[in-house]
């Protein structure tokens, strides 16, 4: 069956499988079937902001990819489709492309650009948002693509972006004046790849030291991706006095309450990255220390595209992206799921907070 899964607009916690009927294709469309795509927290923070929030101009929100205006919202996922069928000149049947897709078993593209190394998304609606999540690369032509990774691409590869990006903003900004950079969520797939880089940094960088919950301590020290790795409740034994950044990968309030208190004025930066913490309060009161500010990462990759170029761009991502590819198995396993239930049932899971942080959840419709 092709199905897809519907979520509510107003309630993201309404799901809901159904079947998809085929479409007869217009001129320059293709129809793909997805092969694997990955769930993560990440893609419970496209849910939250599925309606408008600002991050792409006032009227649009992330249900803007995927689905039209009135009907209920289709969450976006990266993984690898085949193409079934095409009504564009340039891509043929058995094409395959790395990309960004709906949570279904099959999706409609309208191809645009169309080159060696993929093409771009040009649906009218897509046209006004961020054109990272347009981009469709061939397999073949992926930098820094080795099959023995395959599945660890969806799981990874945009969460390793994003942390890639925001230590580059970190070292683009001298670090805001920070000598220790505080990582909430620290078990979270973004949050690993935002401490590796930091990692990487040839230099005097600040201290790394990962938050996360008491039960996650110990393991996720023992992988040796943070400087320090500390509980949520020891936040109070940290100096107070040594200039600190705050990295919040789930907008958790309640950490962000206790770092911004704890350290007042000492705190230089604090950055809020995700919201998969969707249904807890969100830290809008006023608090000590600096003003909250968003990363975006389609922003950012922008800049880097603009101050680099695309290839530089490219070539910089994919020397980082294999470097973290030679410890990621160690970091994650794959957890595989097959077809519309057990999608649905991904979905719940990583919504409810439930999911395995070491488990990689591969959805194979």
């Amino acid at each position: 069956m092709n199905w897809a899964i519907d979520i509510s607009r107003d309630d993201i916690a309404e799901a809901t499988l159904v079947a998809e009927p085929a479409t007869p294709l217009a001129p320059g469309q293709i129809r793909v079937h997805l092969d694997s795509y990955a769930m993560t927290a990440n893609n419970i923070t496209y849910a939250v902001f599925g309606k408008p929030a600002g991050l792409f101009g006032n009227d649009q929100g992330y249900w803007d990819f995927f689905a039209e205006r009135g009907t209920p919202g289709r969450l976006p996922v990266w993984g690898f489709a085949t193409v079934a069928e095409s009504a564009a000149e340039g891509i043929a049947p058995g094409d395959r492309f790395y990309g960004y897709y709906p949570m279904a078993a099959e999706a409609v593209l309208t191809a645009g650009t169309i080159g060696p190394g993929g093409f771009t998304d040009v649906t009218p609606r897509r046209t006004t948002l961020p054109p990272i999540y347009n981009q469709y690369q061939r397999v073949e032509a992926l930098d820094g693509y080795r099959a023995a990774d395959h599945d660890y691409w969806p799981v990874f590869r945009p969460l390793f972006l994003t942390g890639w990006l925001i230590a580059d903003q970190f070292e683009d900004e001298d670090d805001y004046g920070a000598d220790q950079i505080l990582i909430a969520s620290a078990s979270s797939k973004t949050a690993i790849g935002l401490g590796f880089s930091l990692a990487q940094r040839q230099g005097p960088r600040p201290q790394t030291i990962g938050l996360t919950s008491k039960a996650n301590v110990a393991g996720l020290d023992a992988q040796r991706i943070y400087d320090r790795v500390i509980a949520y409740d020891d936040i109070l034994t940290l100096n107070a006095a040594t200039p600190a950044a705050l990295v919040d990968m789930a907008g958790n309030g309640a950490v962000t309450r206790a770092v911004h208190s704890h350290f007042g004025d000492a705190l230089k930066a604090s950055i809020i990255v995700g919201k998969s913490h969707w249904d807890a309060d969100a830290g809008e009161a006023a608090l000590p220390g600096p003003e909250r500010q968003g990363f975006f990462a389609p922003g950012r990759s922008q800049k880097r595209i603009a101050d680099w170029g695309g290839a530089a761009f490219g070539r910089k991502i994919a020397d980082a992206w294999l470097g973290f590819m030679d410890v990621a198995p160690r970091l994650t396993r794959i957890d595989k799921r097959s077809g519309g239930d057990a999608a649905l049932g991904a979905y719940k899971e990583m919504l409810s907070g439930a999911a395995d942080p070491k488990a990689g959840i591969v959805v194979e419709p």
